[in-house]
């Protein structure tokens, strides 16, 4: 494998990538990757997987579709109580046993 040829061939992909962030739909592999799920990653990243034969450029109307339900989720995920993910505090309790570990004095 010629690797100057691979990774000009990644920069190649990355340029033709016009926001930051891309959304890339997976593509069926040998080792068992899953077709068809979508995932938001970084331009340089997507270039890679589209390189390697992983993934693919969604369309316009999957990246909608992928961006509406992200945006849904987000707006569930603000409406839940906020005391069962975000309290501020933590409570640690110490115990210790007197029987383990003592201490020798005196010696």
């Amino acid at each position: 494998m010629d690797l100057r040829a691979y990774y000009q061939q990644i920069r190649a992909v990355e340029r033709e990538i016009a926001d930051r962030d891309a959304v890339v739909m997976s593509v069926a592999t040998r080792d068992g990757g899953k077709a068809g799920v979508l995932s938001e990653v970084p331009r340089g990243l997507a270039a890679s997987l589209i390189v390697d034969g992983r993934a693919r450029l969604a369309t316009s109307e999957q990246v909608a579709q992928f961006r509406t339900g992200a945006d849904q989720a987000r707006e569930r995920a603000a409406g839940l109580a906020a005391p069962l993910y975000n309290t501020g505090r933590v409570l640690v309790a110490a115990l210790a046993d007197g029987k383990k570990n003592a201490v020798k004095r005196g010696q």
